[in-house]
This record gives structure tokens, C-alpha cells and sequence, in this order.
């Protein structure tokens, strides 16, 4: 059995692109499997609290010290980490804003990427003494953006700086696959935003049942 976190990230709720990109994904996925459990975070319209000063001495204060009000604190974290620890996919449905992720998903990276939880730190590695506890989970990044030309050689590719850390943050959660479809051309309203939606809801059944056969296979051959 599949299990999927659902995260929406947009502000908006029935005009937004990327919050009915996300659903066609996770409902195409239902339908090739109706085994599949989807846990759903809506950080968009619940947005976790921005880190604090008494969340980050809570989170470094060792378990057997923590007092009710400390363990308050991080309550929301650790039932955010629990949800994602029980995913095998993540599928994050977001808007670009200002050519990156918006507050409310940053605040969710910043709420589970959390020492001794979902990653450890050891200075015996050298110069790179972070290393994540969680293992083999996928990523679907399912996405609008405004203006157009995000991709690998596009004319804004350095500008996108929302996949780029999305999936900066998501080696620290474990994941070493990640797949992305995009909406362009919001803002311009014209044409090309038209086939833009329908080559993007045209992917989605299509990486669907690529990742279902490869998670098949996977089985089939452990």
C-alpha cells in the first residue's frame, strides 16, 4: 500500500491552478490504485506558525527535559514529521510567488527539517555534517507560475528559485527521486497559458502510472 502527504501551498482556493493540479494528480494516482491512503496538509489555507526563538530552544532541549510548555511547542512539528514520515510520495501543489515558494510551505520545510528527527549532524563527516534519517521517498512537484521559461535553458531559469529549493530542502526529508510539472504564462492570460494547463493536466496521468509501475517493480523484484 501507497501512502501519499498531500501539501497545498496557495493562499487561493477555488481559482488556483496548482491546488487542481495537485487534486488531479492524487485522484489519477486513486484511480490506478485504490489502495492508496492520502494524507492531506493544506499549509495554504493552516499555515504553520513561523519559527521562533521558544520553538528553537524547545527543539534543542534533549526529550527527558522538556516541560509541557516546551513540548507545546514543537507539538505541531512532530505531527508534521509524522505525516511525512508515513509518505511514500510527497506531493507538493504550489504557486511561484516572487520566483519562489510561498511563506506558508517555507514555514512547513522549516517545521519538519529538524535535528535528530529528520536529519543528523555530526562533525566526524567534515564538511558536510548533515545527513538525512529518512530514506527513499519521491517528490511531485505540481506548480503555477506567472511568466513562463522556469526550465533547465529557459530565458528564466536562473530566476526560479522555487524548484530549486524545494528540492534543496527535500534531500534533508529523505527523497531521491523528484518529478515536476508546471503551469506557465498565468499572467499573460493568452494562448500559450492555455496549452501550458492542458500539457500540464495532460502529464499528470502519464507520470501517475509511471511511478506506480516503477513502485510495482520494485516490489515485484525486492
Amino acid at each position: 500500500m501507497t501512502t501519499l502527504l498531500h501539501i497545498d501551498a496557495s493562499a487561493r482556493s477555488d481559482r488556483s491552478l496548482s491546488r487542481k493540479l495537485s487534486q488531479a494528480f492524487v485522484e489519477a494516482w486513486r484511480e490506478r490504485d485504490a489502495s492508496t491512503q492520502v494524507i492531506t496538509r493544506d499549509v495554504g489555507r493552516n499555515p504553520p506558525p513561523f519559527v521562533t526563538e521558544a520553538w528553537i530552544a524547545a527543539v534543542f532541549t534533549p526529550e527527558e527535559q522538556l516541560t509541557p510548555q516546551k513540548r507545546e511547542e514543537i507539538r505541531l512539528s512532530d505531527e508534521l514529521i509524522d505525516e511525512l514520515d508515513r509518505a511514500d510520495v510527497i506531493v507538493i501543489g504550489t504557486p511561484m510567488y516572487n520566483y519562489g515558494m510561498p511563506a506558508a510551505l517555507k514555514s512547513w520545510f522549516d517545521k519538519v527539517i529538524r535535528i535528530g528527527k529528520t536529519f543528523t549532524f555530526d562533525l566526524e563527516r567534515g564538511d558536510y555534517p548533515l545527513e538525512p534519517i529518512m530514506r527513499g521517498k519521491k517528490l511531485v512537484i505540481l506548480s503555477s507560475r506567472g511568466e513562463f521559461g522556469f526550465g533547465p535553458g529557459g530565458v528564466r531559469e536562473t530566476m526560479n528559485h522555487l524548484d530549486t529549493h524545494i528540492q534543496t530542502c527535500a534531500h534533508y526529508l529523505g527523497v531521491n527521486e523528484t518529478h515536476v510539472i508546471s503551469i506557465d504564462y498565468q499572467e499573460f492570460a493568452d494562448a500559450r497559458h492555455e496549452a501550458s494547463i492542458a500539457n500540464a493536466f495532460d502529464a499528470v496521468p502519464v507520470l501517475v502510472r509511471q511511478m506506480i509501475e516503477e513502485r510495482q517493480h520494485q516490489v515485484s523484484v525486492a
